[in-house]
């Protein structure tokens, strides 16, 4: 591709996504997520491609979320904006959900936030052995959107949703896969033979088979979705967040590297 932020390569049927951005730990801005989306769409209507890698550059970080520096500090004025990003973000992780062939993620570094949420949409999670995880929104005062919190019940359950975005830890070591947060975690010089030992194997296997079988798996997990009406009073409780002198403050705090003074308001 022609912007460096991400780079896009295909070979023997699979296609790797690197995010490129290894000064900013590979984190997603608005752009990267636009490029991302454009990506997904062109590689999704190229038939010589049968499974997709994607990693980060570099061997620090896969994804450390979103670039909470890209977003204004200001609440009220600002709000149309951040829901439009929250929006922009939903579309990309559909299309990762909804992409025609299996998504590996090959975690060579930490993801955390928005970062664990693009590994989660994935199909499988291949992560070197020294990675660490997390997901720190209610550190800093956001209320998580209620399609990412699906994905992780249907991911790794409901209890073990609900420890880490209550205590906002990072994992590292065996407590990643028995939370379900990575299918394999491997030595980190096998990491990317490994990776790519399993995209050959599935873009080797029938497409119209492999194809069909992710479409009917996401369409089995549809049915615990929200009705209209759940869905309305969670985007409300999220718009609420948004609007907080909390999430304001926790923001700021990332930014200036010390421990948020909460208010509950």
């Amino acid at each position: 591709m022609n912007n460096q932020m991400l780079l896009m390569k295909t070979k023997n049927k699979i296609c790797t996504l690197t995010l490129n951005r290894p000064e900013k730990q590979n984190s997603l801005s608005m752009e990267l997520v636009e490029l991302l989306r454009s990506a997904l769409k062109k590689v999704a209507s190229d038939d010589g491609v049968r499974a997709v890698v994607l990693r980060g550059a570099g061997d620090k970080a896969f994804c450390s979320g979103f670039d909470i520096g890209s977003l204004p500090t200001q609440l009220k004025v600002e709000m149309d904006q951040r829901l439009e990003s929250l929006d922009q973000v939903e579309s990309l992780l559909q299309q990762l959900v909804n992409f025609p062939y299996p998504v590996i993620a090959m975690l060579n570094g930490f993801a955390f936030g928005l970062g664990c949420e693009l590994a989660v949409c994935c199909d499988i999670r291949i992560g070197a052995e020294d990675i660490r995880l997390g997901m720190p929104p209610a550190r800093l005062g956001l209320v998580y959107p209620s399609e990412g919190l699906q994905r992780f019940i249907q991911r790794i359950g409901l209890q073990g949703t609900k420890e880490m975005f209550f205590s906002g830890r990072t994992y590292s070591g065996p407590r990643i896969k028995e939370l379900g947060m990575v299918d394999y975690l491997v030595p980190r010089n096998e990491l990317e033979k490994f990776t790519y030992g399993m995209a050959e194997e599935v873009a080797d296997n029938a497409p119209l088979a492999v194809k069909g079988i992710k479409k009917v798996i996401n369409l089995l997990l549809q049915s615990n979705r929200l009705d209209e009406t759940q869905s309305k009073i969670a985007h409300e409780i999220v718009r609420t967040a948004l609007l907080s002198e909390d999430l304001q403050e926790g923001q700021t705090a990332f930014l200036e590297k010390r421990k948020p003074r909460f208010k509950g308001k």
